[in-house]
């Protein structure tokens, strides 16, 4: 359940909790509210330095000029769930063996066990030139919540020329998210009557336009319709604002690599991410810097009392907040029958969603999990653009988010127990 609005940070003195969360975004919130609703007197603090909440999945709809982007955000003290301690404070290092974790106003916190969720680090410093120019000069990315908005300034004002959309190497936050911006601003330049004075390139560093193979044909009716030039196994690597080019490292099959500059008239950058990096630098990564759990029951694989859930967990699911959804009811479960001496009885499946935004009014409803498994929760051909999705993407979901998932009501969220399949 939600708290109230007079939720305020606890001041920084030495403490311990039953049960520590890190990070205060859909996982974290979610994984607290679902605890508090099965074991109420379980003393939880969340750690998370953030004053705002962000419902993340609508900036996409916010950079179409299609859903206003005060609604996505929140104060954090209006989520943080009835009961559950606030340290408004970053984690700066990890002390497994101690059962402590190191808060940036110099405290530590103890805990029997731990949730890692803090999300993905948004790597813009990557690039080069591109904190810079980000925000002016034709360069945005919906990424950021001051930046969406722009996004569609840029895209309702646009009268022809090139216009440059990326990807970063994989793994990102909603995959599908740097490709959405591109089909909707082309739907929108249709609609306007500059599409035949436009040409469109899309970047992406993976060699497959989708992860999982069943979408790629209705994806690929767009870029045909929309006339977009695809460009695998492309990097940006630099962008100058002021001379309105990009340029772009891109790779052969046997992996030679030319630098390309490009010029534009609208850039659209998704930069690359990684886990934070006081997680990557601490006993909790593995080799690539990800909380390694175990992919089934989200347990951390060497230290017994530390669960991971979002977007900085090692299991190889698609990076969404449909996955928060159900990895927060697994860990929830697995975390208690781990208190309770009992063995692990949920197991995460690897369900994700990815809502792509094909034009204004239609999706593909890609849902899937481990392996590319699909995975669809309705009545829906999922592999074919719809209206019903979209109505679900910017009219029931956001409602779902606020008022179900972030207060542990967990509507479609329940995982496979092991045998249950």
């Amino acid at each position: 359940m939600s708290s109230d609005v007079s939720a305020t940070p606890t001041p920084a003195t030495e403490s311990t909790a039953d049960i520590v969360i890190m990070g205060a975004g859909a996982a974290g919130i979610s994984v607290a509210a679902s605890l508090r609703r099965r074991r109420p007197s379980l003393s939880i603090t969340i750690v998370d330095p953030a004053d705002t909440h962000y419902y993340q999945p609508a900036w996409t709809l916010v950079g179409a000029g299609e859903f206003d982007a005060a609604r996505t955000a929140r104060p954090m003290s209006s989520v943080i769930p009835n009961g559950v301690t606030w340290i408004q404070a970053a984690v700066t290092a990890f002390a497994p063996d101690h059962q402590q974790i190191l808060l940036s106003d110099g405290r530590r916190l103890g805990y029997r066990y731990l949730v890692v969720a803090p999300g993905l680090q948004l790597n813009w410093e990557a690039i080069d030139g591109l904190t810079d120019t980000l925000g002016r000069n034709g360069v945005t990315s919906n990424y950021r919540f001051d930046l969406a908005p722009y996004t569609w300034s840029l895209v309702r004002d646009f009268k022809g020329g090139n216009a440059l959309f990326t990807q970063p190497p994989m793994p990102i936050k909603c995959a599908g998210a740097p490709q959405k911006a591109m089909y909707l601003s082309a739907h929108t330049w249709r609609q306007n009557g500059v599409h035949n004075k436009t040409k469109i390139e899309f970047h992406l560093v993976a060699p497959a336009l989708f992860g999982v193979k069943d979408y790629i044909p209705a994806l690929m009716e767009y870029v045909k319709r929309y006339e977009i030039s695809l460009n695998h196994l492309s990097h940006l690597r630099a962008v100058d604002g002021e001379r309105r080019v990009a340029r772009f490292e891109i790779f052969d099959a046997d992996g030679q690599s030319q630098f390309v500059d490009k010029p534009f008239d609208l850039l659209h950058v998704v930069p690359p991410q990684s886990a934070p990096d006081v997680l990557r630098a601490s006993p909790l990564a593995d080799a690539a810097g990800w909380c390694e759990v175990d992919p089934a029951t989200l347990r951390h694989a060497r230290f017994a009392n530390i669960f991971g859930a979002g977007d900085a967990i090692s299991a190889p699911n698609a990076k969404t907040a449909a996955a928060a959804r159900k990895q927060a009811v697994v860990v929830a479960e697995n975390l208690l029958a781990a208190m309770d001496g009992r063995p692990q009885p949920m197991h995460y499946d690897g369900y994700g969603a990815c809502p792509l935004t094909v034009e204004h009014g239609k999706i593909v409803l890609a849902e899937f999990g481990y392996g590319g498994k699909l995975m669809p929760t309705f009545p829906l051909d999922g592999t074919k653009a719809n209206r019903i999705a979209w109505m679900l993407k910017k009219y029931v979901l956001p409602k779902i988010y606020w008022d179900v998932m972030l207060r542990g009501r967990e509507w479609l969220a329940q995982p496979s127990r092991p045998g249950h399949r």
